[in-house]
């Protein structure tokens, strides 16, 4: 994503005077404890049986876990903000919005393939899914049984679009491409092709690779598992970093949420019936 001063074309735009957007740093921290706070009720229904076990009042476990969630979250958006600017990535529709630029054509123009690779994502981790439990991959879920009604997941769908992609996209794919950046760029200063694109993968592996400790309480982590939970929770982030790194952070926000709505609300129904 190249960087312009000139009316948006969906490009990022950086002011040099200022080490980070003050502005978008707060919109960005208050989506984040929105997205928090949205996944709440969708979390309590999966971990119900632990929280009638609670040592202490469900508002203070809510209290800490805001802000917890507070701090890590100003942390990740304040280091993504400021490497964000140095590898060319951003938040061209914010960015531009903020400076009073025009905006609404460019997202407009990103929304299809937003939506679309989103569904694509989430009809993609479902199909693998379905492959590896044909070849005798299959996790047991039987202590996570429960299914959240659809609202719920419809309101989880906010978490992994809002702050997964500020976690995984804005810090850590960014982080990792400034990195690669420093030992590799182009004769124009700028970062690789194949700089990005082990950004984005590497950012995806990483994710899925920290849900191994989840599923080892679930089933023996053979290697046919850790590849089936690498890949299926990397796929969604080899697409949506891919749209960051083309379209803006916003663009893999709103795939990112289209891949949530497919697996937190239209599977569910879908299984339902």
């Amino acid at each position: 994503m190249q960087i312009k001063t000139k009316k948006t074309d969906g490009k990022n735009f950086i002011s040099k005077n200022q080490t980070v957007n003050w502005k978008l740093f707060i919109i960005l921290l208050i989506a984040g404890i929105f997205g928090t706070i949205a996944v709440l009720p969708y979390t309590f229904t999966l971990e119900g049986g632990l929280l009638q076990n609670l040592q202490v009042p469900l508002y203070v476990l809510i209290a800490s876990q805001l802000i917890q969630t507070t701090i890590l979250l100003a942390f990740t958006i304040f280091f993504g903000l400021y490497f964000a600017k140095k590898v060319g990535l951003g938040l061209p529709v914010l960015e531009g919005w903020l400076e009073g630029r025009e905006v609404k054509s460019y997202l407009k123009s990103i929304l299809g393939i937003s939506i679309g690779l989103g569904l694509l994502a989430g009809v993609l981790i479902v199909g693998l899914d379905y492959f590896f439990s044909i070849a005798g991959v299959s996790i047991n879920v039987a202590q996570t049984s429960i299914n959240p009604p659809a609202w719920q997941g419809f309101l989880a769908s906010f978490y992994g679009g809002i702050n997964e992609e500020i976690l995984l996209r804005l810090f850590l794919m960014t982080v990792i491409a400034w990195i690669i950046f420093k030992i590799k760029s182009t004769e124009e200063g700028k970062p690789t092709n194949t700089g990005m694109w082990l950004a984005i993968v590497l950012a995806a592996v990483i994710f899925g690779a920290g849900h191994l400790p989840a599923v080892m309480s679930l089933t023996a982590l053979t290697p046919l598992v850790i590849v089936r939970t690498i890949v299926l929770n990397a796929v969604g982030g080899i697409i949506f970093g891919w749209l960051y790194w083309k379209k803006g952070l916003e663009s893999a926000m709103i795939s990112h949420f289209s891949a949530d709505i497919v697996l937190h609300v239209i599977v569910p129904l879908v299984v339902l019936v």
